[in-house]
């Protein structure tokens, strides 16, 4: 099953909507979706390997973009749904001095978030929530997932034959790692 799913994505990865899909993908998983857009970006740079750096700048943009969403949903929707939350529990004190706190080191959260397993999409929702500024929520997602995107286009156009040889050989680790890494990001949210 695994090697039908890798044999897919590899087939998507060089259609002629590989693109379009690996943008949505991106835009979406910003904001509201799990699925990070590696698990399609990584095939489609192995597939074309000289369009390593255009791959990572779709994917990057769009990211981005899917973030500045997710800052929006956290900062329209926050007084209508966070807010009643927030008072139901007698937590709007808590949520002043977190929110002090966390405009004070929003950027490192966005960098960290942005590079890591981190769901991305928790830090975009809470900056919005809690106010960062927009201008610094923007450079912080563009410097962390351009980063992010553009280190694996690096490392797959340099040493894209033996990675691809390597996650061949062993697709059922490399899934299982990509499954244990997801959950470990979505667990360290429980302890944030």
């Amino acid at each position: 099953m695994i090697r039908a799913l890798y044999d897919w994505t590899l087939g998507l990865a060089g259609s002629r909507h590989a693109l379009w899909a690996l943008a949505f993908v991106a835009f979406i998983e910003s904001s509201v979706f799990p699925i990070p857009p590696d698990i399609l970006m990584i095939p489609m740079i192995i597939a074309a390997p000289r369009r390593a750096f255009l791959i990572a700048g779709v994917c990057t943009v769009a990211s981005v973009l899917g973030g500045a969403f997710g800052y929006y949903i956290g900062a329209a929707f926050f007084d209508s749904i966070g807010l009643p939350v927030l008072e139901f529990y007698g937590k709007t004190d808590n949520f002043t001095t977190f929110t002090d706190r966390y405009n004070a080191y929003g950027a490192w959260a966005v960098l960290i978030a942005g590079i890591t397993p981190f769901p991305y999409k928790v830090i975009t929702i809470l900056s919005g929530a809690t106010g960062l500024s927009l201008p610094v929520f923007m450079a912080a997602s563009v410097v962390a997932r351009g980063l992010r995107f553009f280190l694996i286009a690096a490392l797959l156009y340099r040493y894209g034959t033996p990675i691809r040889d390597f996650i061949e050989r062993r697709l059922g680790l490399m899934f299982t790692l990509a499954v244990v890494i997801l959950i470990a990001g979505f667990a360290a949210i429980r302890f944030m």
